[in-house]
């Protein structure tokens, strides 16, 4: 990331699975992945599933996916 510049949620390039959404709001939120991942199977499990995987679905849609960066 740049200097000074702002932190964006975005989806993962790297850390994906299916759409990064959850690989996106780990580093946005600076943790692991895999606690994103399992705290959001947790939440739809408990939830009988419908808001989880809308949530899901709408985040896909709304969150743009992380810039190609050349090393």
């Amino acid at each position: 990331m740049e200097l000074n510049s702002p932190k964006r949620l975005t989806r993962s390039r790297t850390e994906k699975m299916l759409a990064g959404i959850c690989g996106g709001l780990a580093a946005y939120l600076d943790i692991d992945p895999t606690i994103i991942r399992l705290l959001f199977v947790l939440a739809t499990f408990f939830t009988l599933a419908f808001p989880g995987i809308l949530i899901y679905l709408v985040m896909w849609i709304i969150v743009p996916e992380e810039p190609f960066r050349i090393p």
